[in-house]
């Protein structure tokens, strides 16, 4: 049976790819809002952004959990 601290270590590292996945999902779909502003549809970019709101919102958590995990 692993240790806590691998266990906590694995966790982290699994963490740490969805954290990339998220900021480079993000990083898309902030290219494309720029793109849809560009067309004319304010309204369909500022949904977006909002979006992108709750991205960087959940990084910054996720980004803390990892930090307590690999502290541990």
């Amino acid at each position: 049976m692993p240790s806590t601290s691998e266990s906590n270590i694995a966790t982290a590292d699994a963490l740490t790819l969805l954290l990339h996945n998220q900021h480079a999902l993000g990083a898309a779909i902030e290219e494309i809002t720029h793109w849809i502003s560009g067309e004319g549809a304010d309204i369909v970019a500022d949904n977006v952004v909002a979006a992108l709101g709750t991205l960087d919102t959940n990084a910054n958590a996720i980004t803390d959990a990892i930090m307590r995990l690999r502290q541990a």
